[in-house]
């Protein structure tokens, strides 16, 4: 069966565009004009990825506010911005929000695909039948890789696809530095220097959340970051 991606777009040309090249790629696509339709549909059905634009009609931040509705029903929906909006606020109040991905519309149709693709691949290795080695203790932390689950002190860490690969990546070998083209590899991610600062607030923020005396992912300035127990 061919995925479904959303396309929330108020711009219909600039979304008919989109449309076209995700059906020839073979993806099932539904478009939707503002955060009231998309809010009406994702109510009946999700789909398996969301391509959001941050303004919608009359909505400056429409797609904020739609992107954390979505974040709240389904913590593993692959979610990418896609918008004129890039400056530094904006992409990492996306970020923030729990997207996975933050794109500018004057990205090529090329690598708009590949990120959808590597988003896809993240999600079915997740999918894979459970080993022995699926479920990875360290200290406080449990990572149980086939159910995408986090768990801090024996409570749930509401992660993002991308947040999920770059804390897997960080506690698989405990004190040794990730740089930060590692985490992107290990997310399977193309993202700036900043973008990868973005996501290790934010992982830090999501864990001190329950545990005001969480430290143990450590900056190693220069180089990257490190897990330690």
């Amino acid at each position: 069966m061919a995925r479904h991606i959303v396309i929330v777009e108020d711009e219909l040309a600039i979304a008919q565009n989109y449309c076209d090249a995700l059906r020839r790629q073979g993806y099932k696509v539904s478009h939707y004009r503002s955060r009231a339709e998309a809010m009406e549909q994702f109510a009946v059905r999700l789909p398996d990825l969301a391509i959001i634009d941050v303004g919608l009609g009359d909505e400056p931040e429409g797609g904020f506010d739609l992107c954390r509705d979505l974040r709240s029903r389904a913590p593993e929906l692959p979610i990418i911005f896609l918008t004129a909006r890039d400056d530094d606020f904006d992409v990492v109040s996306g970020l923030r929000l729990g997207a996975d991905d933050y794109l500018s519309k004057d990205i090529g149709q090329a690598h708009l695909m590949a990120r959808i693709t590597a988003l896809f691949r993240r999600v079915d290795a997740l999918r894979k039948p459970a080993t022995v080695e699926q479920v990875l203790q360290r200290g406080l932390l449990t990572i149980n890789i086939e159910r995408m689950a986090v768990l801090w002190r024996d409570q749930p860490v509401d992660l993002t696809v991308t947040e999920f690969w770059i804390v897997h990546s960080l506690a698989l070998h405990p004190g040794h530095v990730k740089n930060r083209q590692q985490l992107m590899d290990a997310a399977n991610v193309v993202l700036d220097d900043n973008t990868i600062t973005s996501h290790i607030k934010r992982i830090r923020r999501k864990f001190k959340t329950l545990d005001d005396g969480f430290d143990q992912i450590q900056t190693a300035y220069g180089m990257g970051y490190r897990w330690v127990i």
